[in-house]
C-alpha cells in the first residue's frame, strides 16, 4: 500500500458541488480580488471561529507580519520572543515587520513554548509574545497571557496549524489582539495555492489590518501608511468558503485517526507519540523516532511518505543568526529537531492506511 502525506482529492470531491457554485459565481461578476466571495468568506470564519472579525491575507506569514504591524511594534526594531522549534516563516514574519526574533525554548513534552524559558527571555527591548500552536496544540494562553500583561507585552498567535483549536473552551481571539491562520494546501483548512488570515475581537485593529494589507489605502489611491500587498483572491476564497463547514468534521477525523494511532504505536520500542494537550485539532501527527533517517528511508521503500517538522531550530538556521544563540543554548529545541517525525494524516485517510504504517514503523524496530 502506497501512503501519501497528504491527499487533498476526496476533500476535493466531497464539496465540489460547493465550490463550483462559487467559481460560477465569481466568473459572472469576474472580480477577482477583494470581492464578494472574500468578502462572505471573512464574516464565515470569523462566525465559525468564535472571532468579531477575520481580515485575510496572501499567506499566513503575511497574515503574521499584519498582527505584529497592527500592534504598533512595525519598523521599531523590537524583539518578539517566539519558539525555536517552529517554521522558519514565523520568524520570517518577524523580520518582515521590522522587528527582531528572540527564541525560547520548548516544552519537552508537547514541544510547544516553554512559558518559563520565554519569561526569562524578555529584556527591556521586548515588545510581544509570539507562541506558535505547533501541529495544532493550543498552547497555554492563559499563562502566556498573565505573563504578557505583568511584562507589559503584546501577546500575538501564530495559529496556522491550528484551525479550530481553543483554549480551556474559549476562542483564541479572547486571549491578544491578533491570532493569525494559514490556509496553505495540507493545512487543517486550505486551499488550493497561499492564503492567510488574521482574526480579532477589536474593530479597530481589523480596520488597520484592513488598511495594511492593501497598501494602506481605505478603497482609493491614497497610502496613508506604510504597508504591503497581501490580499487573498477570489478563486481561493471559493475553495475556502466549501471547505469551512467541514472543519469540524475533517478535525474530528483526524483526532479519530491520531488516536488509532496512538494504539497502534503503543509500546513500540523507538517511537514516542507528542504529547497532545487538550483541544488540539491534531494538524500532524509526530513521534519522537530514534535512527530516524533509516526509519524514514525504510518507510519511503515501502510507499510510506513521511516529514520533518522541523529539522532545524531557529536560533541555527543562518537566516536568524543575527538572535546571537549558539548551538546547545535551547538544548530542548536542538534535541527534539533531531527526532521529530511526521507520520500520514489526513481526513479521509483509511483506517487501514493509519494499520499499514504503525505496522512498517513496529517491523523496523523489530528488525533493528
Amino acid at each position: 500500500m502506497t501512503v501519501p502525506m497528504v491527499d487533498l482529492r476526496p476533500m476535493l470531491a466531497a464539496t465540489e458541488p460547493a465550490w463550483r457554485a462559487n467559481l460560477e459565481r465569481l466568473f459572472e461578476r469576474m472580480q477577482f480580488i477583494l470581492g464578494e466571495q472574500v468578502d462572505a468568506f471573512e464574516r464565515e470564519l470569523a462566525a465559525a471561529l468564535g472571532a468579531r472579525f477575520a481580515v485575510t491575507a496572501g499567506s499566513g506569514t503575511a497574515a503574521i507580519e499584519l498582527g505584529i504591524r497592527a500592534a504598533g511594534l512595525a519598523e521599531s526594531g523590537a524583539e518578539v520572543v517566539a519558539p525555536a522549534l517552529t517554521s522558519p516563516y514565523t520568524a520570517q514574519a518577524i523580520l518582515a515587520a521590522g522587528c527582531k526574533p528572540r527564541f525560547a525554548d520548548i516544552d519537552p513534552e508537547t514541544l510547544l513554548l516553554n512559558a518559563e524559558d520565554a519569561e526569562a527571555r524578555v529584556r527591556k527591548r521586548t515588545g510581544a509574545l509570539l507562541p506558535v500552536h505547533l501541529y495544532g496544540q493550543p498552547c497555554d494562553l492563559p499563562r502566556l497571557a498573565g505573563i504578557a500583561r505583568r511584562r507589559g507585552l503584546v501577546l500575538l498567535q501564530d495559529a496556522c496549524q491550528a484551525h479550530g483549536a481553543q483554549e480551556a473552551g474559549r476562542p483564541f481571539t479572547s486571549f491578544s489582539p491578533a491570532v493569525a491562520y494559514s490556509f496553505y494546501p495540507t493545512k487543517n483548512l486550505p486551499c488550493l495555492g497561499d492564503g492567510g488570515a488574521v482574526l480579532t475581537d477589536s474593530r479597530a485593529v481589523a480596520e488597520k489590518v484592513r488598511r495594511l494589507r492593501d497598501g494602506g489605502r481605505r478603497n482609493d489611491q491614497v497610502a496613508r501608511t506604510r504597508a504591503i500587498n497581501s490580499r487573498l483572491d477570489e478563486m481561493q476564497a471559493c475553495y475556502l468558503r466549501a471547505f469551512l463547514p467541514k472543519l469540524p468534521e475533517w478535525n474530528q477525523r483526524r483526532a479519530r485517526l491520531a488516536a488509532l494511532y496512538d494504539q497502534a504505536l503503543a509500546g513500540c520500542d523507538g517511537v514516542r507519540p507528542v504529547v497532545r494537550r487538550t483541544g488540539s485539532v491534531c494538524h500532524l501527527y509526530v513521534v519522537r523516532a530514534t535512527q530516524r533517517a533509516r526509519l524514514r528511508k525504510f518507510l519511503a521503500e515501502r510507499g510510506v511518505i513521511t516529514a520533518v517538522h522541523y529539522p532545524v531550530p531557529l536560533h541555527l538556521q543562518p537566516a536568524f543568526r543575527d538572535c546571537g544563540l549558539k548551538r546547545g543554548a535551547l538544548p530542548l529545541a536542538e534535541q527534539a529537531c533531531r527526532e521529530v517525525l511526521s507520520l500520514p494524516l489526513w481526513p479521509y485517510m483509511p483506517e487501514t492506511a493509519v494499520e499499514e504504517v504503525a505496522a512498517r514503523v513496529r517491523q523496523f524496530y523489530s528488525a533493528a
